[in-house]
Order: C-alpha cells, then structure tokens, then sequence
C-alpha cells in the first residue's frame, strides 16, 4: 500500500455477501436496512467489486463482515474469504475479522490464526446485533488476544439501522450499543487500541467523555452524512479530538462519495481535515 498516493483511508466498510452468494443478513434485515439508509438497487458488492470501487477513488478500506450467528442463526461472510481477498487487493484493502464473542475459546483460536495466518489488523464488534455488552467478562478473552497481538478493536455504538422498521426491531436491542459499555472495556484493557464506531446517537456525550478519557479510544464518522454530524461532534472533531477521529463511510450504506462530499463543507479547519481523513489511521494501522 502505497500511503502518499492515497487522498484518505475509509476505516469502516461492510462485506455483507461472499463471492459464492451467501448473505451476512436476511432478506428482511436487508430490505429494512436499505431502505432506513434509502438505499437504491442491489447494496451487496463482493469485496473484489469493493476492491475497484475503492482503487478507482485512490482511496484505502478497511472492510470486515458481522458474526452474529449465536444471536441470528446466520454464519457471516467467512472471515479468510475477506482477508484472502484483502490480500489481492492489498493497495486498497485492509482486512478486519469479526468473531461472535459467544464462540468462547474456540473464537480466541480462530481470532489469532487470523492474525498469524491471514494478516488480520482488526475486529469488530456489533454488540446490537451480537446481543452482549462490550464489558461482559464472555468477550475478555478476545480483547486480550487484540491487546496481545496490537490489532484493533471495532464496536458499533448507537443506534442502528439493522432492524430498523421491522416489528420489535427485528429482535434487536440498541441498549447494548452504549459506549459507556465500552469505557469499561478501556479500563481494563489500557493499551487496547479501540474505535468507537459512528456518531453514538443517543449517546453522543458519553462516546465523546470516553474517548477525551481513555487514550487508546478513537472515534469514527461512519453511519451518517457529515451534514448531520451533531455539533460537539464537530467541535470535538476540531480541537480535542483531532488526533483520535477518522473517516468511515460505511460502505455499502453510505458511499465515500457523499460522505466526502459533505465532509467538505464542515468547518474543519485546514490542518485538521488529513487528520480525520487518512493520518490517524494510517498511525494507528500501523500503516506510517
């Protein structure tokens, strides 16, 4: 990967099918998802097509699936068909796994073959989905093979669009996605390196709070067009913050084209706005 000829690294993308078909969620979930996102057509690229969307952009992703499967029955996208793919594309690409933290043992087995195996820099969590939260002792195990191995730790935080719509929710919960849950987690682990994911509505204070506390808790802009970005988002963004937040689309949901697009017309200032949009990560991928 070459970092000069990238304009930003988009931290948070989705690979919602496999490249032989299988769907990380039903179509229910899906069809709910596309429209709170009002999204158009067929939203489920294989991470190839994700590959030359990026390339074509000069633009770098990190690009995961959601292993749900004790909460959904559903097994993800495998986490190797992701990472095999990431690495031919390794100019744009950036593998993150995920693994159910129900798995127990055998997910901490799997977790660090990723890493050893098949260059995995991250995971993430979708404690909404997942159905747990981020300070049960069930998830510690995996927390301390992330800190072990210096990869990073991805949680969904806030309100989410899978479910939204379906009766009950589909049967999730949002009270999972809390971020104070995972100030826990940065108290315990304190040189795990933790991305809390998207604008946390309705707990945009406490995802700010934790990460001014907690100096391993980043923060990044997936889920919403800037243009909504709730403004101590946006000024936190600018001063304190500078150093700890980053660009994400998430991609398919919300293309880097729009989101770039009104990330433009925010009131970041000059030195801050390659912060946000590639040297953060790229310092904390270990990438410069």
């Amino acid at each position: 990967m070459n970092l000069a000829e990238l304009t930003a690294i988009d931290v948070h993308t989705h690979a919602e099918v496999s490249a032989h078909g299988h769907a990380s969620l039903d179509e229910e979930l899906n069809e709910a998802s596309s429209g709170y996102f009002k999204v158009a057509g067929d939203r489920r690229p294989t991470v190839a097509e994700m590959a030359a969307y990026y390339r074509e952009r000069k633009t770098a992703a990190v690009v995961f699936t959601v292993d749900a499967e004790h909460a959904t029955g559903r097994p993800p996208v495998p986490n190797e068909e992701i990472a095999e793919a990431a690495a031919a594309n390794a100019d744009v690409l950036i593998p993150f796994a995920s693994i159910d933290p129900f798995r127990g043992k055998a997910g901490v087995r799997q977790a660090r073959r990723l890493v050893e195996e098949f260059g995995v820099k991250g995971f993430k969590f979708h404690p909404s989905i997942q159905a747990f939260f981020p300070n049960d002792r069930l998830a510690y195990p995996l927390y301390e093979l992330i800190e072990e191995t210096g990869t990073v730790a991805l949680f969904h935080t806030g309100q989410t669009g899978i479910g939204a719509g379906v009766p009950g929710g589909g049967g999730i919960r949002l009270k999972y996605a809390n971020p104070m849950h995972v100030d826990d987690v940065a108290a315990d682990f304190p040189h795990l390196k933790i991305v809390l994911a998207h604008p946390s509505f309705p707990w945009q204070d406490e995802a700010l709070a934790v990460a001014t506390h907690k100096p391993g808790v980043h923060i990044d802009l997936s889920g919403w067009s800037p243009k909504y970005f709730p403004p101590q988002l946006v000024q936190y963004a600018n001063t304190l913050l500078q150093d700890k937040v980053l660009f994400g689309s998430d991609y398919p949901v919300l293309t880097p084209d729009r989101w770039l697009a009104d990330f433009a017309k925010l009131p970041i200032k000059d030195e801050v706005r390659p912060k946000i949009l590639k040297d953060n990560a790229a310092r904390l991928l270990g990438l410069s």
